[in-house]
């Protein structure tokens, strides 16, 4: 055998063990909630809308239907992109894959946060989950459950209001993530990505967005309106976050799921 016959031969039988080893999936867990017009959107943006271009039999007598949809890119289950709070980082087309492709943890938090519509995750919180179950792993997405995903879609309970336009803005009541948590993230941990079942990173009474101006500069996207985390347990499965790859985007409409295998 030539030397270059056996490089393909050893090339093939590495490709076929990588193929082999990786185990189909035993369960996949949907994470998005549907685009709708009943969505929930931040009060100052434009929500989603369907049109429907065309549907019901041609001239040629085949059934055939296409629509045109429109929507902010923050709204419903969503990606937000480093850019958008931090100017020259990340935009959504320019993510690195294994941030929004890796394994994951989930940090409960509902028994806490309850019906707080203030509550901030805080460093203790993370602590004490480290304290219980080890330290965060490098290189995974850290999701956070608040419970608050029992909500949606209902604006008024979802986000505390139910009207729209900037005045609204001030109205908003939900938990999030507190800053001084997520500068205890980026300076002690090695984290892919965050992930939660809230509107926003930020609790709703944030003026700054802290929360999103420390991981965005750190390159770490979000992942908001994350829908189904009850059905997950803490670890033992990986995310697959793929938002709508567009250029320049500061956010996306995201589809993701946990895979277990």
């Amino acid at each position: 055998m030539t030397t270059r016959l056996l490089s393909l031969a050893l090339a093939y039988l590495s490709i076929t063990g990588m193929l082999l080893a990786q185990k189909p999936p035993t369960r996949i867990v949907d994470l998005s909630y549907a685009f709708s017009e009943t969505s929930v959107y931040w009060p100052t943006a434009e929500g989603f809308k369907l049109n429907a271009d065309w549907e019901g039999l041609t001239d040629q007598g085949f059934y055939y239907t296409a629509n045109s949809f429109a929507a902010a890119e923050h709204g419903g289950t969503h990606l937000d992109a480093p850019i958008h709070f931090a100017e020259g980082k990340s935009s959504a087309d320019e993510i690195p894959l294994k941030r929004l492709i890796a394994p994951a943890v989930l940090i409960d938090l509902e028994g806490k946060v309850g019906d707080n519509a203030d509550y901030q995750i805080s460093v203790a919180d993370l602590e004490e989950w480290e304290a219980s179950h080890g330290q965060i792993p490098d290189d995974h997405i850290l999701l956070f459950r608040t419970g608050w995903g029992r909500f949606y879609p209902d604006p008024l309970r979802y986000l505390g209001t139910a009207r729209k336009g900037t005045e609204a803005v001030a109205e908003l009541h939900f938990p999030g993530l507190h800053p001084q948590a997520a500068e205890w993230l980026v300076k002690n941990r090695k984290i892919a990505a965050v992930g939660l079942d809230t509107a926003s990173i930020d609790y709703g009474q944030s003026k700054l967005f802290e929360s999103h101006q420390v991981l965005f500069k750190a390159e770490i996207p979000a992942f908001e309106n994350v829908a189904n985390l009850q059905q997950l347990p803490r670890g033992g499965y990986e995310i697959i976050a793929l938002p709508m790859k567009i250029e320049g985007g500061s956010g996306a409409p995201l589809r993701i799921v946990a895979v277990f295998r």
